[in-house]
């Protein structure tokens, strides 16, 4: 089936503010980002308008990728906001339950690796290729150790999970009682994070409207999973893209073509009468 075109805006919005997810929106299914979107990103920035990477991915991670400061990075989820190299904000979580939940899936007999993602690194304990492949991409400041529950002078942002099999039915099957103390998202078909409760790029976007006295019409979000809803809800000009969750689309007030298709650059070519 034919995928959606780019979408019109008449009369064109107001934007000062743009935030978009990472995997399965702006960066294609093979983690490459169209190089059409640097010259958008200076266009945007000589307009005014703030853009605001938002993933699970760690700080350093999107630091390296975009390789400016000049950027609102919500890292981890929303756990951590960087602008211009400095917090603004972040909520972690303590370490007994971080080791709770380590403990927890290790025990439930499921082929998962976990991440104990800290402030200074993230730090995993499988260390088989098969698991560190899926783990890298994610986390450029990575340290193997010998046990994640031994992890000391680090702040905990989250616990994330990937499942080879399906991180819905790791949720279902044992994560699923840590939500509610803590919050427990399916960031991706294979990932889980779980989180302070307050944690969740809708806030963490709220507050960098605050920070910059931006409205919420003034803001557009590109999102494709669940992970993403809050942040849509946030924005006046919610998108989703084409491959999004369905539980995605039915929220969005802009559907773009899908991250395969540079739906994201399109979409804000349009939006900003290009």
């Amino acid at each position: 089936m034919e995928g959606v075109i780019a979408p019109t805006f008449d009369p064109l919005p107001d934007l000062r503010l743009v935030a978009i997810d990472m995997d399965g929106t702006l960066l294609d299914d093979d983690k490459r980002l169209d190089p059409s979107f640097w010259p958008l990103l200076d266009e945007l920035h000589d307009r005014g308008v703030v853009v605001c990477p938002a993933s699970g991915r760690q700080y350093a991670t999107l630091r390296a990728q975009f390789d400016r400061d000049d950027l609102v990075y919500i890292a981890e989820n929303g756990a951590y906001v960087v602008h211009e190299g400095r917090e603004v904000s972040s909520r972690t979580i303590d370490r007994a339950t971080a080791n709770d939940v380590v403990r927890a899936v290790r025990a439930a007999g499921r082929d998962t690796g976990t991440v104990l993602c800290g402030k200074r690194s993230a730090y995993v304990e499988r260390t088989d290729e098969a698991f560190l492949e899926q783990v890298r991409p994610y986390y450029r400041l990575l340290e193997l150790v010998d046990d994640l529950t031994d992890v000391r002078d680090d702040d905990v942002l989250k616990v994330a999970v990937y499942d080879f099999a399906s991180s819905q039915e790791l949720t279902d099957a044992v994560l699923g009682r840590f939500d509610g103390p803590q919050r427990v998202v399916v960031s991706g078909e294979h990932w889980v994070d779980v989180m302070d409760p307050e944690v969740d790029k809708g806030l963490a976007l709220r507050a960098v409207q605050d920070v910059l006295g931006v409205t919420r019409e003034q803001t557009m979000a590109f999102g494709d999973y669940h992970n993403d809803l809050g942040m849509l809800e946030a924005a006046g000009w919610s998108v989703a893209m084409d491959n999004a969750h369905p539980d995605v689309r039915a929220v969005a007030r802009v559907v773009a073509p899908t991250n395969n298709d540079n739906g994201v650059v399109r979409t804000l070519r349009a939006a900003l009468g290009l």
